[in-house]
């Protein structure tokens, strides 16, 4: 008995000009889409105004070595809640993460500059 290695003919895929115009639509269109969304979406967030507030509401400070947005919470207002505070600040600034660094100006809000 004689054993017979029977294997696939192998086949070459051929594409056009045409289909490879269609598999690069293909391909970008999910990032046009995604990029689309991101503009539509970025520009909404700063128009909402829930981020920012009316100019001259605010007064700068430096952030000295060592200080936390909690010690100057508690700097500038004793008598507020620190968190309340704090948040406040992060809101105005626009901070991620609330870290703060050492020479970085920062705005906080009028009535607890007038306290502090």
């Amino acid at each position: 008995m004689s054993s017979i290695a029977l294997t696939a003919p192998t086949t070459r895929l051929r594409i056009t000009a045409r289909g490879r115009r269609v598999v690069a639509f293909l391909v970008a269109l999910p990032l046009a889409v995604a990029l689309g969304i991101a503009a539509v979406g970025g520009g909404a967030a700063l128009a909402s105004g829930d981020a920012g507030a009316p100019a001259g509401s605010f007064t700068e400070i430096t952030v000295m070595s060592g200080e936390t947005l909690w010690s100057i919470a508690e700097d500038i207002a004793p008598s507020a809640d620190p968190r309340d505070v704090v948040a406040e600040i992060t809101r105005l600034n626009a901070l991620q993460g609330g870290a703060v660094s050492a020479g970085q100006r920062i705005a906080i809000p009028a009535e607890y500059a007038q306290a502090g």
